[in-house]
């Protein structure tokens, strides 16, 4: 009997210091897969005004590794914009009052060395990629609403995404997608419609 007990805690040994650096390597490989860098959003106001609801914001980002390698290699990349007006319900889902979207496809020229940022059917071309992210990182009042009207004065609520639109990507990529987080490029976030 005592000799099993020995053998079984030699193998019970010998399985958890084989165990150990296969814990330490995976542990590394998810802090590499991480994002290395998120978006951050600075600013978002909406504000009333005669023209309708105002929607003004400011984000950061810097892409990740594998983004710019793409875009190197002349991938075009879209970004969307997306806000809502919502009527907060609490018997049902929130009420879609109004909804406005602005894309943004940024690509690279390899020919001319430039960035081109093409948007609503208008492009500018821009000599580095910083000054080619920041055409696209903000906005000051966007329309995003038609005035509400004071007789339906109730509490709104504007939801507002900016992301990476991995649809707009060539198909080969779409399909490679599945667990790569430095793909995931987003941020989304609601505030209240500010009262009159």
């Amino acid at each position: 009997m005592p000799q099993m007990r020995r053998r079984e805690l030699l193998q019970r040994s010998a399985s958890a210091l084989l165990a150990m650096p296969m814990a330490v390597a995976g542990r590394a490989a998810l802090a590499e897969a991480a994002p290395q860098a998120g978006l951050v959003l600075n600013r978002l106001a909406v504000q009333r005004a005669d023209e309708g609801l105002l929607l003004s914001y400011d984000v950061r980002f810097d892409l990740p590794d594998d983004i710019e390698s793409a875009l190197g290699k002349g991938v075009a990349v879209t970004f969307v914009a997306r806000a809502e007006l919502l009527r907060p319900r609490w018997y049902w889902l929130d009420q879609t009052r109004a909804r406005a979207v602005r894309r943004w496809r940024l690509a690279y020229q390899p020919l001319t060395r430039h960035w081109r940022v093409s948007f609503d059917g208008l492009s500018r071309q821009y000599n580095q990629l910083g000054d080619a992210l920041d055409a696209l990182r903000r906005t000051n009042r966007w329309r995003i609403a038609e005035p509400v009207a004071y007789a339906d004065e109730q509490d709104y609520e504007v939801a507002f995404r900016f992301m990476l639109d991995p649809n707009e990507l060539p198909r080969p990529l779409q399909i490679g997608l599945g667990g790569q987080p430095n793909w995931n490029v987003s941020v989304e976030r609601r505030v209240p419609v500010p009262p009159v």
